[in-house]
């Protein structure tokens, strides 16, 4: 069972404003290697522009995003999950100046690999 094993990756602190050592930490760092660590081979990355399949396609479009920003925090405000989905709602600051407030629903499979990514 799943449950509650994934929820660290989003895991709010006591304080919720806190930018969050876990899954975002790879994302901050625009550490790739430690991103693919976490992909399933058959991952599915979507975006609101953006629709690809496979490891090396969702890393091609981190990396892009990552060439694109200066700076990334990721805050987490909320948590929801199931059985195998980590749902994150999340505040992120891109270069210090954009603020973008979406929903990551996060679903993983058996050995605990990320599949698919849905924002």
């Amino acid at each position: 069972m799943l449950r509650g094993r994934f929820s660290s990756l989003f895991r709010r602190l006591d304080d919720p404003h806190r930018t969050l050592p876990h899954l975002p930490a790879p994302l901050r760092r625009k550490n790739l290697d430690a991103i693919a660590d976490l992909l399933a081979d058959d991952v599915h990355l979507r975006d609101w522009n953006i629709s690809v399949f496979g490891k090396a396609e969702a890393l091609r479009e981190i990396a892009k995003n990552f060439a694109e920003a200066e700076s990334i925090e990721i805050c987490v405000l909320a948590v929801y999950e199931n059985a195998d989905t980590v749902t994150g709602e999340l505040h992120i600051v891109v270069n210090g100046r954009i603020d973008l407030f979406v929903v990551d629903v996060v679903t993983f499979n058996a050995r605990g690999k990320v599949t698919a990514i849905r924002s």
